[in-house]
């Protein structure tokens, strides 16, 4: 049915804005995180978020594995994945070489599910060059993951302190 992808820079209402709509569907909707509690800080920030959630919807907790996820949520219910920000970091901890190519796998099968999904992922290419590789290439690599799931969704929103902006897809010749 929709691919949604909400992209924001961090606290811009991207999770809430997720929730708003799937609670607006009146589906059972199944809520795929890819946060892992490693410390007090997660382990508080992962409980805030649980706590926004309807007892009546369902969570898997997924820090890799998006694509066997989405296999096994039934047709009917709608999906947030929150968020791509953290699947990738994870992807790179775990030494996964080809995120590109999981990345298009995964998001060309939510984009075929026949009930909406909704993936929100942070925007970190806007700041400043990191100094370090590893934050140069984790950068890049999201950026890229983000274009990708965006060339899969058929709604892409910029999300700014609240608001949202759409994102149209650009055209070959530009």
């Amino acid at each position: 049915m929709t691919l949604t992808l909400l992209l924001g820079g961090a606290r811009s209402g991207k999770s809430t804005l997720a929730l708003r709509r799937a609670e607006a569907l009146g589906l059972p909707v199944v809520f795929v995180a890819t946060a892992e509690a490693r410390d007090a800080e997660m382990t508080d920030r992962i409980a805030r978020h649980q706590a926004e959630r309807p007892d009546t919807w369902s969570t898997l907790e997924v820090p890799c594995d998006l694509d066997e996820a989405l296999k096994h949520v039934s047709a009917e219910a709608a999906v947030i994945v929150d968020c791509l920000t953290l699947w990738v970091a994870n992807l790179m901890e775990r030494g996964d070489d080809d995120i590109n190519a999981l990345a298009d796998s995964v998001a060309r099968r939510a984009a075929q599910r026949s009930a909406p999904v909704v993936v929100v992922s942070n925007e970190v290419g806007m700041g400043i060059v990191p100094d370090h590789p590893l934050g140069r290439a984790y950068r890049d690599r999201l950026g890229r993951v983000n274009a990708i799931w965006a060339g899969h969704a058929q709604e892409a929103l910029l999300v700014v302190a609240g608001r949202t902006l759409t994102l149209q897809p650009t055209r070959p010749d530009d």
